[in-house]
């Protein structure tokens, strides 16, 4: 499937999703994107139509609950709607590789252009006076991103060049200069890193994206300026560097009720209280644990301790920042 029209579904999705009424073709054509056409020209109007039919099918052969209805006895033309009650997925547990895969998938959508159309279909709806349900779709859209050093390294790996960052290590207060020929970038338990081959230190090195003082990464060389070694394994290069996790953190959460499905998983204890539900979550790396509460937003908060504190804090000024174009100060 193409990603234009991968795209497209989803977008339907989302409008779907988000009102409780039966939207009709012509409703859906000047909302989703994708589907813009002129409906006094007969043949732009019946691409719209096969397109549409192809979309229906590819939805309900995924099975989307896609229903078919009017919203009231007076409507002669049929609409559409995705139940949320039938679309709701039960409590998934997932084999740790099938994790790291669903957490990839989820760090690069908001990469796939999606969340601007998303928005945009979504004021279109309300304009149109449909009423809109902002939290039907909190589980199809991701809210955390990549790093901001993702970009430019897995472009440097592609193209063969040489960069140079700033990186600072957990037990160092001064970041210090590395030079890196970048092999590739890889997730290994919910973190990017990329491997390579350290020039000053003419050795295999991984780094952290996180740790990439701002994420700046500059490219020093010409294209294929090395050639990475035959069948290097990145990830089992990642996995003897890191070492196991010891989860000695013990965290306190409180969510909303009925909300973060993934924190609560994590959590080896829920109490119900006044004002949400209260986690306690093991923890071996409180910037692994504050990427995933910030990526639920006002549905979860850390009570503590202060350093997992101070993490989600940071995770949230990173967001905002990028949406805003300036960079984020720790504070």
């Amino acid at each position: 499937m193409s990603r234009t029209r991968t795209e497209r579904l989803v977008n339907l999705v989302i409008c779907l999703l988000s009102t409780r009424r039966f939207l009709t073709a012509a409703q859906i054509a000047l909302t989703v994107p994708g589907y813009e056409h002129d409906p006094e020209d007969p043949k732009d109007h019946e691409a719209f139509q096969r397109k549409f039919e192809r979309d229906k099918a590819e939805l309900r052969e995924l099975g989307v609950p896609l229903e078919t209805g009017t919203a009231s006895i007076f409507d002669q033309e049929p609409g559409y709607r995705i139940a949320q009650r039938e679309y709701a997925l039960p409590d998934i547990l997932l084999a740790p590789d099938e994790a790291a895969a669903v957490g990839i998938a989820a760090r690069l959508w908001q990469h796939a252009g999606l969340a601007a159309a998303a928005s945009s279909g979504l004021a279109k709806l309300r304009a149109a006076g449909v009423e809109v349900d902002p939290q039907a779709t909190l589980g199809v859209e991701p809210v955390v991103t990549v790093d901001p050093a993702f970009g430019p390294l897995t472009a440097a790996a592609r193209e063969r060049r040489t960069v140079s960052f700033q990186y600072r290590v957990p037990e160092g207060d001064e970041a210090t200069t590395r030079r890196l020929e970048p092999w590739g970038v890889v997730c290994w338990r919910g973190r990017w890193y990329v491997v390579g081959h350290d020039r000053d230190r003419d050795a295999t090195r991984c780094f952290r994206l996180s740790r990439i003082v701002a994420g700046v990464v500059k490219a020093t060389g010409r294209p294929d300026a090395f050639t990475p070694p035959e069948g290097v394994d990145l990830i089992s290069h990642v996995a003897t560097s890191t070492g196991p996790i010891q989860r000695n953190g013990r965290a306190t959460v409180t969510v909303r009720p009925g909300r973060a499905a993934g924190l609560r998983r994590l959590a080896s204890e829920c109490v119900p209280g006044p004002d949400g539900d209260r986690l306690t979550i093991r923890y071996g790396d409180p910037g692994w644990l504050a990427l995933r509460i910030a990526g639920y937003g006002a549905d979860a908060r850390a009570d503590g301790p202060p350093e997992l504190r101070d993490a989600v804090i940071q995770q949230l000024k990173e967001l905002v920042a990028r949406h805003e174009g300036t960079p984020a100060v720790a504070r």
